[in-house]
């Protein structure tokens, strides 16, 4: 069969035509904008790509069109589908057809922590030797790609809250029936389409109905939100973990010095080395052990996985090293998850910190983080922060009163590298954090740090 796919440079999308292809599907593609590494992985399999939504060339008539969120009415692309009465159906349900139907299904939701949960997830299950299958949002180290059958029962993917598609406004995740859950935390976020926290505590609502009473969820504890969301109705078990003391596993003395933490709970007590710093990854950590645990995978085995866990792509990723200066790459867009980066880097580098952000999801648009983004920066010694122009407030109103001259605005990506560069300093981190590719930031830092031009700011 011929799979077409609208908004294919999606991690989502693109994991799906990864997915297609294996099964032997002739897959095929198109998205406004493809990089990497989502092209790479794509070209590399021998995957179509067509760049622009102009509408496809009469030779090219597929089977079926999946068709990704991104994607709304009057877009060429789209309008050709419904002109011609191709068949189509969205990525979610396809993926659940196709690919989950018969399998176990483990779901990792949340605002914050999704890729790396299930990144650690999918290896642990790997090294327990259950050659899980998997779909993530982005690419972890273990593995080189971000989606594949695996040969198991097991089948490991990211629960994005976010819509379907165009004719179905239902979260992703309402289509995955997974028989484990894990919900690693709760904020309001994608104001693009959720009016207020309540529209996705439904959403939530909604997933936990799917969930067979022989299921699990795995939930954050110290979340309140999500305590109420379980609140609207729950018929499966719950484990609950975190910090505090009514979890049923609990984190205690977290040392993000060492990476170290305790884990207690069922009468038992670990010392854990974490493979990642921070106290958010040590809940990432505890939830994936969790979850594993609950497909079969003793607690002892999943820990002594984590020391050969090779992180994940744009999750605190250092890039490289210039002189003396680290240049680390983080997906981190929302202020909480801003926040965390910072303090988990600050947790094992003695020097100084220069954030670099780019405000570009929806949210950070429309303005809905305008007042907390400044404290969410606080930690950084240097701010330098792009400002797009579809940004409809001003960051200077928003960030200056509280961080003053330690920040720096441009709309000019030229004039933010120069001063980056002239800023930065033998000792410093240079954390780079951005939910887009960021006009190819990281490259051109390493260029620029490598060659410094001094002056031009």
């Amino acid at each position: 069969m011929h799979l077409d796919i609208l908004g294919i440079g999606g991690t989502f999308m693109g994991g799906i035509a990864l997915l297609a292809h294996e099964t032997g599907h002739t897959v095929s593609g198109v998205d406004a904008a493809i990089y990497p590494p989502m092209s790479t992985l794509l070209t590399e399999r021998g995957i179509a790509i067509r760049e622009g939504y102009a509408p496809r060339p009469p030779s090219l008539i597929p089977d079926c069109v999946l068709v990704g969120n991104a994607l709304s009415r009057g877009n060429p692309a789209l309008e050709q589908v419904l002109d011609q009465r191709l068949r189509y159906t969205s990525g979610p349900q396809w993926l659940a057809e196709e690919i989950m139907r018969e399998r176990w299904v483990l779901t990792v939701t949340g605002t914050h922590g999704k890729t790396t949960t299930s990144s650690l997830l999918t290896w642990i299950l790997e090294y327990a030797g259950l050659s899980p299958g998997f779909l993530i949002g982005g690419v972890p180290g273990n593995f080189g790609y971000s989606a594949r059958l695996g040969s198991g029962d097991l089948f490991v993917i990211e629960g994005d809250e976010y819509d379907t598609a165009f004719f179905d406004k239902r979260s992703k995740f309402i289509h995955f029936r997974p028989r484990t859950v894990v919900i690693n935390n709760l904020e309001f976020d994608h104001a693009d389409i959720f009016p207020d926290l309540a529209a996705i505590q439904r959403q939530f609502h909604n997933l936990v109905r799917t969930v067979p009473s022989t299921g699990l969820i795995i939930a954050n504890g110290d979340d309140q939100t999500v305590t109420d969301t379980l609140g609207l109705g729950c018929w499966t078990p719950i484990v609950r973990f975190g910090t505090g003391v009514d979890n049923d596993w609990r984190l205690k003395a977290i040392d993000d010095t060492r990476a170290r933490v305790t884990l207690t709970g069922k009468g038992q007590n670990r010392a854990i080395t974490l493979p990642l710093p921070g106290e958010h990854n040590a809940r990432n950590v505890l939830a994936a052990l969790l979850a594993a645990r609950h497909a079969g995978v003793a607690l002892d085995q999943g820990i002594e996985a984590l020391q050969y866990f090779r992180g994940v792509r744009r999750r605190l990723e250092l890039r490289g090293i210039v002189g003396g200066i680290q240049l680390y790459d983080d997906f981190a867009h929302h202020p909480t998850a801003i926040a965390a980066t910072i303090s988990a880097l600050r947790g094992h580098h003695q020097g100084r910190i220069l954030a670099v952000l780019e405000p570009r999801s929806n949210t950070m648009r429309l303005g809905v983080h305008r007042d907390t983004l400044s404290t969410s920066l606080q930690q950084a010694d240097q701010i330098f922060v792009y400002q797009p122009r579809t940004l409809e407030w001003s960051l200077e109103d928003a960030l200056v009163p509280l961080l003053g001259e330690r920040v720096f605005i441009t709309e000019d990506m030229d004039r933010l590298i120069d001063h980056i560069t002239a800023t930065a300093q033998v000792g410093d981190a240079v954390l780079v954090m951005s939910n887009g590719a960021f006009e190819n930031i990281h490259e051109r830092l390493l260029v620029a740090l490598n060659n410094p031009r001094m002056g031009n700011c």
